[in-house]
């Protein structure tokens, strides 16, 4: 069913919250873009503008690990300056009455953990642009560190311990998804009552499988996106309007 209009759709939004003892949100860009973070796939996103770089051609190619991390750096007045918005402070407000044991998302941003949920309890499918790790033996490093060692040899640094490169802790296209993370995704979706996709295209699979899997396993879907997708129409409830403005209500409930 798609909402008539938002207010409607937030009272259904409400109910179903309401009957529901086990709610799994799923999010994607749409819900970070209120809080400064731009998407990669809409009209003027990031991809429009700039060609990702697949991880085949960052291992092979030192131009693309500069291109990436000089990529990476430009943004970080963005990222840094970024703050929870609604929708991340109304789920982690769910997250704490329990109704929300983790949070799938596709977003790389941090900013679910800074709204309060615990780190554990965040399933990054995508990994986690505020950090680096290198590709080889998995050691982490700051991007400070990252940085002052970009500029000080000219180029992006190899790993301290086994020399390998290293990137944002981030899934680049042709990467393989973390296996973990999907065991767990896989796991709260065949588990839920309630399953809210937020934000999300729906396109990127793995990932996109999610809302179905929660769908055949019994559960309510609500997909809340500006957006059609192209699971509406076997969504319980479609709410196509602003996730601020949709999730607002919920802040603090």
């Amino acid at each position: 069913m798609i909402a008539s209009d938002l207010r409607s759709g937030v009272e259904r939004l409400g109910d179903m919250i309401a009957e529901a003892k086990r709610i799994v949100p799923f999010t994607g860009a749409g819900i970070s873009t209120e809080c400064g973070i731009p998407d990669f796939r809409s009209p003027g996103g990031i991809w429009t503008r700039n060609r990702p770089i697949p991880f085949d051609e960052f291992v092979a190619s030192p131009e693309a690990r500069d291109e990436s991390w000089r990529r990476r750096f430009a943004m970080e007045e963005v990222f840094a300056a970024a703050k929870p918005g609604r929708g991340h402070r109304a789920l982690a407000s769910l997250y704490r009455a329990g109704k929300v044991p983790a949070i799938i998302t596709q977003n790389i941003d941090n900013l679910h953990q800074a709204s309060g949920v615990a780190s554990d309890h965040v399933i990054e499918l995508h990994g986690n642009t505020t950090y680096a790790r290198c590709i080889g033996c998995g050691q982490a490093y700051p991007l400070d560190w990252v940085k002052r060692r970009f500029d000080e040899e000219g180029a992006a640094p190899n790993c301290t311990v086994c020399d390998e490169p290293v990137k944002t802790a981030t899934i680049s296209f042709g990467q393989t998804m973390p296996e973990d993370e999907m065991q767990r995704a896989t796991a709260l979706s065949q588990a839920c009552d309630l399953f809210i996709a937020i934000g999300s295209s729906l396109v990127v699979w793995p990932a996109a499988g999610f809302p179905m899997m929660a769908k055949e396993s019994g559960a309510r879907l609500v997909i809340v996106n500006r957006e059609p997708t192209e699971q509406d129409d076997i969504a319980d409830l479609v709410i196509r309007h602003d996730i601020g403005e949709t999730l607002g209500p919920f802040v603090g409930n």
